[in-house]
């Protein structure tokens, strides 16, 4: 979670929405991603997707299985669909690292 927050403080000093995620497999970070809404004048820019985009052009896949997603704030319904496709197994958000469980969809 604390990688999260560094991405929410990126996200911040560049000029965008206070935002920071970061995907997870088997206790390695394998996909950050950092709000982009404002800068890259693109809606669907949240960091959650942005982390998402990360973790499967890393892994090479687009089904994230195993994976766990921890965010700065509790995912929108368009980020938490994201999350329910690529197959994230949990979600996890906030300083205090509450569990929202297996994505939904909305």
């Amino acid at each position: 979670m604390e990688r999260a927050f560094e991405m929410r403080r990126r996200a911040v000093e560049n000029g965008d929405q206070p935002y920071g995620a970061v995907i997870v497999r088997q206790g390695r970070i394998v996909g950050e991603g950092v709000s982009a809404v404002v800068t890259a004048n693109d809606p669907t820019a949240h960091a959650e997707m942005q982390a998402i985009r990360d973790a499967a052009q890393r892994l090479g896949t687009r089904d994230l299985s195993g994976c766990e997603m921890y965010g700065t704030a509790r995912a929108c319904p368009m980020c938490e669909a994201g999350a329910y496709w690529a197959r994230i197994a949990r979600m996890y958000h906030g300083a205090s690292i509450a569990d929202a469980g297996a994505p939904r969809l909305p």
